[in-house]
């Protein structure tokens, strides 16, 4: 886009870039999301900024009716595997407040000032800047949703001092903390941290808890209430502390001023805060763009019925990329619901237990340097599954094979593919959920194979879906309807026993 089209989004509030850009405006020294719904400025009063905190660095302030810092993130992260997506994902996952730039720099394999270099040059902003701006927005959560002191929130969120603190809201919201937090609305109700987490344009609630409900494993997660209205809670291991996250699915037809999926936060540690509302977004596919998706895929005559039938559909990731990995190849050459039970033997078996149950929610999953030296007998797994268990699990442990926020896809899944009995399918699925790639195509996947035949489709079709094929994969699993083959069901290939 130009300046020209990009005035044009926002002349016509068109929610679909937000995130993607950032208005601001020279007369009043805010800075907006496009769709905000403020009285539009002359053309000649407008700048574009490609990130929040290039507009803050300029000098503008947030503004405070549309709340551009919690505008979906560019689903152009998702998509990129350069330097840059990989490290805006870590950015987005709190490194740079626990590592600082040079542990950002070193995960990437890049010195400090060709990470700083490159950021600027394509967002207007380097790395410290752009988690400033994030830790902004996370005391402005903490302070308008908790009753957390002021001088606790400063911490909370990533601050070194009360003082830089203090700075930097007057600087980005042009307040106090103190008054941000008495212009809030009505008080929230029940314990946790309420949010709202956005998404643009469709959002295929139904399918995603569907596919999220199928796969939960007890002790870790669970699925209350009908369809329609589920609750979806899973435990978390963070920095800081362990979590539990609950997010809602938004009941059919349900009115809303915007798009959002309503999450409420459990933490021991709220520095924490951040980091699981990044991973929670990953897992639910929240900063998408379903409209690229649909533009590329419903051009396809054989898909254009899927698209329309399932608008907003998303590629469920992963909340821990090292867990994702361990499921995946439990899951290797059985049904859904046999890898479900699986999960649940090695959580009961070697889970490390929640200080106190929640509910259903007992316990972490199992880290990799657990399972790496643990005995797996008595889960009902072939001797060469337990093979490539422990073989995972030792890479996971030994940074041998690296499922992060940052971590490069190819060099990835190049990595599975060399530990035993890991072959393309499960290399696959790691890369797509784990790792958040939007342009995978299981090999030999029943499911696949089954929509694509119930399409009267060739296997050499998904090259024309490129790179959104994660997203055709999930519209033929939806489409599949084989008996006893659940969608995710890989078929036998000579590395996957």
């Amino acid at each position: 886009m130009d300046d020209e089209s990009r005035y044009q989004a926002v002349h016509s509030r068109d929610a679909r870039f937000d995130g993607e850009f950032f208005l601001a405006v020279k007369t009043t020294g805010i800075y907006c999301r496009p769709s905000c719904p403020a009285v539009t400025p002359k053309r000649r009063n407008a700048r574009f900024f490609p990130s929040a905190a290039a507009a803050q660095g300029a000098g503008f302030r947030a503004c405070r009716r549309c709340r551009p810092d919690a505008a979906p993130g560019s689903a152009e992260w998702n998509v990129r595997a350069d330097l840059v997506g990989r490290a805006m994902r870590l950015i987005g996952d709190g490194v740079v407040d626990r590592e600082g730039v040079a542990g950002l720099a070193a995960r990437l394999g890049y010195s400090s000032r060709q990470v700083h270099r490159q950021l600027t040059e394509e967002l207007g902003a380097g790395p410290i800047a752009l988690a400033r701006a994030q830790r902004a927005h996370t005391a402005r959560v903490l302070l308008q949703t908790t009753d957390m002191p002021v001088t606790g929130i400063a911490f909370a969120a990533g601050f070194a001092s009360v003082r830089q603190f203090n700075d930097t809201m007057r600087e980005v919201y042009a307040a106090t903390p103190s008054s941000l937090r008495v212009r809030k609305g009505p008080r929230q109700t029940g314990a946790g941290i309420p949010l709202r987490l956005a998404h643009r344009g469709p959002y295929a609630a139904r399918e995603m808890f569907g596919f999220l409900q199928r796969r939960a494993v007890p002790g870790v997660e669970e699925v209350l209430g009908e369809p329609g209205s589920r609750l979806y809670r899973r435990t978390l291991r963070l920095p800081y502390g362990t979590g539990v996250a609950e997010v809602g699915e938004p009941r059919p037809g349900e009115r809303r001023h915007g798009a959002w999926l309503d999450c409420r936060l459990h933490l021991t540690d709220p520095r924490d805060l951040a980091t699981a509302v990044q991973r929670v977004r990953r897992l639910f596919d929240l900063d998408a763009d379903p409209y690229a998706v649909a533009e590329r895929l419903g051009a396809d005559p054989l898909l254009r019925p899927l698209v329309t039938a399932r608008p907003g559909l998303r590629s469920p990731g992963a909340a821990d990329g090292d867990e994702l990995a361990v499921r995946a190849v439990l899951g290797q050459q059985v049904s859904v619901e046999a890898a479900v039970r699986l999960g649940a033997a090695l959580v009961a078996a070697h889970g490390k237990p929640l200080p106190a149950p929640d509910g259903g929610l007992t316990h972490l999953f199992p880290d990799p340097a657990t399972l790496a030296d643990a005995a797996l007998d008595g889960l009902g797994m072939p001797q060469a599954r337990k093979r490539a268990l422990r073989a995972t699990a030792t890479a996971l442990a030994d940074g041998a094979v690296r499922l992060d926020p940052g971590a490069d896809r190819d060099q990835a899944a190049q990595a599975l593919l060399e530990l035993p009995g890991i072959g393309p399918w499960t290399a696959g699925y790691i890369r797509m959920r784990a790792l958040g790639d939007p342009d995978v195509f299981l090999p030999g996947d029943a499911g696949a194979r089954h929509g694509l035949a119930a399409l009267g489709a060739e296997p050499g079709a998904a090259e024309a879906w490129r790179p959104w094929r994660s997203y055709a994969l999930h519209h033929l699993w939806q489409a599949a309807a084989a008996p006893g083959t659940g969608p995710g069901t890989p078929a036998p290939t000579r590395k996957d026993p």
